[in-house]
């Protein structure tokens, strides 16, 4: 999972003095949901009428009595269901920046229309998802966890309603996480043979078509995965996340760090230190919480980087909403990106 900003988070407890009394109430008055033991092997739901049933990428039987109506999702989840046309009622993770605006990873859902249950990570108001009543819960999985469901509340919220995950991280490579969110989607009754889907699917694997050529026509072209915060640079291995794997795969040359940290996602680098790899392109995380490069003006070494002076620094979509049509997207940028790079490393 990339861990770059979630290093200055301090873990939160669950709720203070009191709120697991208040849960017990609200858990009684909800009546708990349907159970998630498996049915020993379907792997995509059934109809509407009937029981549901998905074998997530954690290797579980997710099952309900029917399809699940009361979604609530991780945001970035929420955001690639909303764009095959399956809606949540709640979800957790960043939706809303400082000015109320949409964060990055809501994408084209109607942030208004949802209940927000946590904004930023270890933040989840179990008392808030239990009133929603519940009847599946569903995020990405980077590390065999449940992104975003706090440690500390795991086991309540768990409780609550069955839990499905998609894998984003490790092995998996972005067209495959795809595949497995359009599942999923398909389950919960999005129509995948809709023009809009369609058309989505189409102009991404055109779009990959485009970062193949372009890595072709421009060789040899570095790039580093990078990612800032006020003590700390930290440079990505392309070999964790998805999307990276999928790029490498596509012909892009990444810059490999030589020291990862504990996990094996990045290595922390001081800013002293931040020129320790040189590169013709930076892709640099555009989350909410991680230094943007206007903020990044104020570190020395980020000045003095090829990359910088040659104003070939882009952004990265560090958590992609798993849809085609956000996608496609990402792979035109890129392969933009690649062939009007110039070396400079």
């Amino acid at each position: 999972m990339p861990k770059s900003r979630t290093s200055s988070f301090t873990r939160r407890g669950f709720v203070a003095a009191g709120g697991a009394l208040g849960l017990v109430a609200v858990l009684a008055a909800c009546g708990g949901s349907d159970s998630a033991k498996g049915d020993g092997g379907k792997d995509n739901g059934a109809a509407a009428s009937g029981p549901w049933t998905f074998k997530d990428d954690l290797g579980k039987d997710v099952s309900t009595k029917s399809t699940p109506k009361n979604i609530v999702a991780f945001t970035g989840t929420a955001a690639a269901l909303y764009d095959y046309g399956v809606p949540v009622k709640g979800v957790f993770g960043p939706t809303k920046t400082a000015d109320g605006k949409p964060d990055v990873q809501a994408g084209s859902m109607d942030i208004s229309k949802v209940e927000i249950l946590g904004n930023v990570y270890d933040e989840f108001n179990v008392e808030k998802y239990a009133a929603l009543q519940p009847d599946l819960l569903v995020t990405n999985s980077w590390d065999g966890t449940y992104w975003y469901v706090p440690e500390a509340s795991k086991d309540k919220i768990l409780a609550l309603a069955p839990a499905a995950a998609v894998k984003v991280g490790g092995d998996v490579t972005l067209d495959k996480a795809l595949e497995r969110t359009a599942d999923l989607a398909k389950s919960l009754g999005a129509d995948l043979n809709s023009k809009k889907v369609v058309d989505s699917k189409a102009r991404f694997e055109a779009a990959a078509a485009k970062v193949r050529e372009a890595t072709k026509a421009n060789p040899g072209v570095k790039v580093l995965v990078g990612s800032g915060s006020d003590a700390l640079f930290y440079a990505s291995t392309p070999e964790t996340a998805a999307d990276l794997k999928y790029f490498k795969q596509l012909g892009v040359e990444f810059v490999t760090p030589e020291k990862l940290d504990e996990g094996g996602f990045f290595e922390s680098l001081s800013w002293e230190n931040a020129g320790k790899y040189k590169a013709d392109v930076i892709l640099l995380d555009n989350r909410t919480g991680t230094l943007q490069p206007e903020q990044l003006k104020a570190k020395p070494t980020w000045g003095e980087l090829p990359a910088v002076k040659a104003g070939q620094v882009v952004p990265r979509v560090t958590e992609p909403i798993f849809s085609y049509d956000k996608c496609a997207q990402i792979l035109e940028d890129l392969a933009k990106s690649i062939q009007s790079a110039k070396k400079v490393s």
